[in-house]
């Protein structure tokens, strides 16, 4: 009998929510949101179609409701405004996510939690350094979206079943992920090798790399330019991942987690490979990349701590700011002898 919380209602939080209802994921699923009338709707609308369901209570709730959670999942963030930075979107969320660490601890210590929010591998990592949660209990969903778009697209190319491809986006949920082509394959084949190891290979169109990862890259995009928001494909992705925490059995999955030492690589939340199981992360798995593969690992590491480095910077002058201001308002300027 396992229980999940869902902090956000939004496109993606009751997606999960719904989605961990009808996969039988847990017998107690709660939704908490600011919008308390938001998170009763969604709770009441996929409620009432338990019946056709795996049996479950579903309802909103507050912190406190999180009491006894096997997993928490943070979907809540603000969006990307138009002219926004990505330093200033990766600071207001960040603050978001502050907000919400400070209470749900307090009701769900021994809880596995799942970052979803955006920047995904900042706000994995702000996480970890501010709630003292053990890091094995602290899991970005990372790249485990782009991985599924990757495989998607590689299938469609060879009219293949997805799950006879294996192939990886590491790093960054971001501008930098990686493919490490020298490790993909479908079916033990290198993936550039496989049309030609195929009967009636004309059949199939040449391989391209370049269109591959630009398919990935733009994916996002593509689906909120036509509709709005992306929650189906990341909420399926999520649940997942929860299913293989649940499991006592070990999946891998390329989820964001912190790096000590890895390719050489140190205080940073990014995707490798993780084994994931029993409500926690029990290792990663050192994948043979070439050079250039771990210069991208590299590159893309060096990119969110140059983030988590000017996020820093930033609130060290705001803070800076702020004692300036108190200082100036504590002054009682009619006793202070101004000379013209």
């Amino acid at each position: 009998m396992n229980k999940i919380t869902i902090i956000g209602s939004g496109s993606v939080g009751s997606t999960i929510a719904y989605t961990a209802t009808v996969m039988g994921l847990a017998s107690e699923i709660v939704i908490i949101d600011i919008n308390e009338e938001k998170a009763l709707g969604e709770a009441l609308d996929i409620r009432q179609g338990i019946p056709f369901c795996n049996p479950a209570t579903v309802y909103a709730g507050s912190y406190k409701d999180a009491v006894d959670s096997d997993i928490v999942i943070i979907t809540s963030g603000l969006p990307r405004k138009p002219g926004q930075t990505r330093l200033d979107l990766a600071q207001n969320n960040v603050n978001v996510m502050k907000s919400i660490a400070t209470e749900i601890v307090k009701y769900a210590p021994k809880a596995t939690y799942v970052i979803v929010s955006n920047p995904v591998d900042i706000l994995t990592y702000v996480f970890c350094k501010t709630t003292g949660i053990p890091e094995k209990r602290v899991i970005g969903s990372g790249t485990i979206l782009d991985t599924s778009r990757l495989r998607a697209r590689i299938a469609e190319y060879y009219s293949v079943n997805q799950k006879n491809v294996h192939a990886y986006i590491l790093g960054e949920h971001g501008d930098t992920a990686f493919v490490p082509w020298s490790i993909a394959n479908i079916s033990n084949v290198p993936i550039e090798d496989y049309r030609n190891a195929v009967m009636k290979s004309e059949l199939y169109p040449e391989f391209n790399r370049d269109e591959v990862e630009d398919y990935v890259r733009k994916s996002g995009g593509r689906v909120i330019q036509r509709k709005g928001a992306t929650f189906y494909a990341v909420s399926v992705s999520v649940c997942h991942l929860c299913k293989c925490l649940l499991n006592p059995i070990d999946t891998t999955l390329t989820v964001s987690t912190m790096l000590h030492g890895e390719y050489g690589i140190d205080d940073v939340c990014l995707s490798l490979l993780n084994i994931v199981g029993n409500k926690q992360v029990q290792g990663k798995i050192i994948l043979p990349l070439n050079e250039q593969e771990i210069w991208s690992l590299h590159k893309s590491a060096e990119s969110l701590k140059n983030v988590i480095k000017q996020m820093m910077a930033k609130e060290n002058e705001d803070l800076k700011d702020k004692t300036i201001k108190s200082t100036v308002d504590r002054v009682d300027f009619s006793q202070v002898n101004m000379h013209r």
